[in-house]
């Protein structure tokens, strides 16, 4: 019997945007053929992928990584290597050493922004820069008093309605911010919890089990666009504690501190020593966390920097605080897990992100003006055709 005939689809790629891809990405072509022959019995050579001639079957396994749909490599023209295209190509020192997931979620926000820049010509808006540019001889302290009296966020003693006020008050000044949200399961988790990008976007990971981390984040970022100063970083407590901190990065961390602070920041600096015998001022940490939304290790480090509490004292606060908040997760996940038995599946649900105003009106006039069609704004704001009346009327 004839075995049948194995036709094997063969695709004609412009092999420059490949290599455009690797470079924006710092992709080795070793690293590259290793992802893409995940799974494989026989791993991918150079011969079979950076040929003009692909097979079908491989240019899917590279989109399965660049996620630019197979238009993007057939494409004859060559790509854009511009400044403008990338922060990549605009900064080679970021603060944070990035994955490929990380620099992938870069990449889809920056094509975003220039999406969305685009809109705004063709509409005719010109989306003026309202704060003022600061350089980091300027004090943080007294720029975040500045700040504070133009950007009001009302104050919520629910993390979320605050995180949300916050992103509502920037979309005045017309900064977009955009959250992204990252699933439990993903393979490969980005490892950055924010960044800037010139000249008005800013983007938050949603911190789900900690507001507060992410309410810090958009201030440090709103940091880097007072500064004028893109940066892409993972921002943790042992990062802020770290002598290698450029002069940008601490500023930022200071001016969030400051500006989170606010009127608290007089009756924080009363604090004297402390210590075991002072119950190392659990009540007053716990008030000035609740009237700042600043996490209380956060506050203890900058005890802590300040020299009011010993680095030994500080690892018992810190491993304390972190015991509870492991058991916080915990108790969290068996809560989901009962429900999930007993049928109930709302505490599964995946989150939504925050939609800044700004960021809903750019939309919404792209479709007036006939820039944009339905099904694009039910793609670019990521909701269902049943719900576009609530966006356009």
């Amino acid at each position: 019997m004839l075995k049948p005939l194995c036709i094997k689809l063969k695709i004609v790629q412009n092999i420059e945007r490949l290599e455009y891809l690797l470079k924006l990405y710092n992709l080795s072509k070793d690293d590259f053929l290793l992802r893409i022959s995940e799974g494989l019995k026989q791993p991918l050579s150079e011969a079979d992928i950076f040929i003009s001639n692909i097979e079908e079957k491989h240019l899917l396994r590279i989109d399965k990584i660049f996620k630019k749909g197979i238009h993007y490599y057939v494409d004859t023209n060559s790509p854009n290597t511009s400044q403008d295209v990338s922060i990549f190509f605009r900064k080679k020192d970021l603060s944070s050493d990035l994955n490929l997931s990380a620099k992938l979620l870069v990449n889809k926000f920056e094509e975003l922004k220039i999406s969305l820049s685009t809109m705004n010509k063709l509409s005719d808006i010109q989306l003026q820069r309202t704060l003022k540019s600061y350089s980091v001889s300027d004090s943080p302290e007294s720029v975040a008093n500045e700040i504070r009296t133009i950007v009001q966020p009302t104050f919520h003693s629910n993390l979320k309605k605050y995180l949300q006020s916050l992103i509502e008050v920037l979309a005045q000044q017309n900064i977009y911010v955009f959250e992204y949200i990252e699933t439990w399961n993903k393979k490969e988790p980005s490892n950055i919890d924010g960044f800037y990008l010139r000249p008005n976007v800013i983007v938050l990971k949603r911190q789900q089990q900690s507001f507060r981390r992410e309410i810090f984040t958009l201030v440090h970022e709103l940091g880097h666009y007072l500064l004028n100063e893109e940066d892409i970083e993972q921002l943790n407590i042992s990062k802020m504690l770290s002598n290698n901190l450029s002069e940008v990065e601490q500023w930022c961390n200071n001016f969030a501190f400051f500006f989170l602070m606010g009127e608290t920041l007089q009756e924080f600096n009363m604090l004297r020593s402390v210590t075991q015998i002072n119950n190392y001022y659990e009540d007053e940490i716990k008030d000035f966390t609740a009237k700042t939304h600043i996490s209380s290790l956060a506050l203890y480090t900058r005890l802590l920097k300040q020299r009011k509490i010993t680095q030994n004292d500080y690892n018992s606060v810190k491993k304390k605080l972190d015991e509870e908040y492991q058991q916080r997760l915990a108790k969290s996940k068996e809560t989901k897990e009962l429900e999930k038995l007993s049928g109930k599946e709302s505490g599964g649900a995946i989150p939504k992100p925050i939609l800044s105003p700004l960021f809903i009106s750019t939309i919404q006039t792209a479709y007036y003006d006939g820039i944009i069609k339905e099904i694009d704004v039910c793609n670019t704001l990521n909701i269902p055709p049943t719900q576009l009346h609530k966006y356009i009327q």
